[in-house]
């Protein structure tokens, strides 16, 4: 897998540890993390990424509002963007989706589908 930069956004600290330390794995990756979908947008602004993880249910701005908003900007147009949450039925997965998210995933998050989803969306040639 080439170097890629990943954001994961998520209000509980203990869920961003896991999903890190789960993508750590690979070697070539660096992992930023935001507590809500307003920190998230700084440091969108701020640097480039290759692939966002967000939750859906935070304070301030929630996961949907934030993919929504990206979905608006041009230059995040082919950014990647799961989103992790505990809302697992079909209509939050379909709201997901249409707001623009390439991948949706429930809780208990499975580190082996992380992982898979995360190696798809950074290598599609593979």
């Amino acid at each position: 897998m080439h170097a890629a930069r990943i954001l994961v956004v998520d209000d509980s600290p203990t869920m961003r540890q896991f999903i890190t330390f789960a993508l750590q794995r690979f070697s070539a990756l660096t992992i930023d993390q935001a507590t809500d979908g307003v920190a998230a947008l700084k440091q969108l602004s701020e640097r480039r990424y290759d692939l966002l993880l967000t939750d859906v249910n935070m304070p301030i701005m929630d996961g949907l509002r934030l993919v929504g908003l990206i979905r608006k900007d041009p230059a995040y147009e082919n950014l990647p963007i799961v989103v992790i949450t505990t809302e697992g039925s079909d209509m939050t997965r379909e709201q997901a989706m249409s707001s623009g998210a390439s991948d949706y995933l429930t809780k208990p998050l499975q580190t082996s589908k992380l992982i898979a989803v995360t190696r798809r969306l950074l290598d599609p040639e593979r």
